[in-house]
C-alpha cells in the first residue's frame, strides 16, 4: 500500500490518497480549532462509486469495493501519519464519517465490519455511515441490527433535494429509495435505537423556495430527524491530486 498527502492552504484539512495496487481511494482530515477539541476523519468504503451523483467526481468510475483491512488502515495510517497518538481518550470528540469515495450500503458487510474492529480500538469515536439510500431492505436490516447494539453508529441520508424529479437528475442510481422510502427507513432505525437520523440537503439556487423547505419538514419531522445543509464549493487546488 503506497499512501501520499495534500495539505490545504489553510492547514485544517488534509487528503490523503491509498494506492492498494488494484485501487486507489482516499480519506480526509478535519481538524476543527484543535485534534483535541474535535477530530474528524472521512474514509472510502469503495474505490469509485456506481452511484454518479452530478456533482461528485468519484461516481465516473467504479473499481470495487474495499475490504475491511483497507477501511481500518484509512483510519490508523492517517492518524499514526499525524502523530495523534491519544485521541481515543484526548480528544473530546472524535468522529469517523464513511463517507469519502463509495457508498456504505452497497458494501454493508465490509463497513459493518469495520466499524465493529474502530469501534474496539477507538471506543469512544463516533461512526457515522452516509448513504444516499440504495434499495436493499437486507443491508438496512442489517445496519439496524447493529445499530441496536452498538450506540455510537450513526445514520445520515444525503437526500440534497425536497423534489422527486430533481433527485432523480442529480442521483441518477434507478434503485435507490423515494425520499418516503427513505423517511420509513429513517424512522424504523429511529425508533430501534432511539437516536435521531442525520439528514443532508445540498443548497442551490434552484431548490430553496418556501415549498421546498415546507415538503422538507413534512417529510423529516425534527422529532426524528436533525438537518444539516451543504453548499457544493470548488475544489481547493492545493488538495487535489498532481
Amino acid at each position: 500500500m503506497e499512501m501520499k498527502r495534500f495539505d490545504s492552504s489553510e492547514g485544517n484539512v488534509w487528503k490523503y490518497v491509498f494506492d492498494f495496487g488494484d485501487a486507489v481511494t482516499e480519506a480526509v482530515l478535519y481538524q476543527y480549532e484543535s485534534f483535541n477539541k474535535r477530530t474528524v476523519l472521512c474514509v472510502s468504503v469503495q474505490s469509485g462509486c456506481p452511484v454518479g451523483c452530478k456533482f461528485c467526481g468519484t461516481g465516473r468510475q467504479f473499481i470495487r469495493n474495499l475490504t475491511v483491512e483497507e477501511i481500518v488502515t484509512q483510519v490508523t495510517s492517517v492518524l499514526t501519519d499525524m502523530n495523534i497518538e491519544d485521541v481515543n481518550s484526548a480528544s473530546e470528540r472524535f468522529q469517523i464519517m464513511f463517507m469519502s469515495m463509495g457508498e456504505p450500503i452497497l458494501n454493508i458487510d465490509n463497513v459493518l465490519r469495520a466499524i465493529k474492529a474502530l469501534h474496539w480500538k477507538y471506543g469512544n469515536a463516533e461512526l457515522l455511515l452516509s448513504t444516499m439510500g440504495p434499495k436493499n431492505a437486507e443491508a438496512f436490516n442489517k445496519l439496524i441490527e447493529a445499530s441496536k447494539y452498538n450506540t455510537k453508529i450513526g445514520l445520515q441520508f444525503s437526500v440534497h433535494e425536497a423534489d422527486e424529479e430533481k433527485r432523480n437528475a442529480l442521483i441518477p442510481f434507478k434503485n435507490k429509495l423515494t425520499l418516503r422510502e427513505i423517511r420509513d427507513v429513517a424512522l424504523e432505525w429511529n425508533r430501534a435505537t432511539g437516536r435521531k437520523v442525520y439528514i443532508n440537503y445540498c443548497v442551490g439556487s434552484h431548490n430553496q423556495s418556501v415549498k421546498e423547505m415546507d415538503r422538507l419538514k413534512d417529510l423529516f419531522s425534527p422529532a426524528a430527524f436533525c438537518a444539516t445543509f451543504s453548499v457544493i464549493c470548488s475544489a481547493d487546488e492545493t488538495v487535489n491530486n498532481p
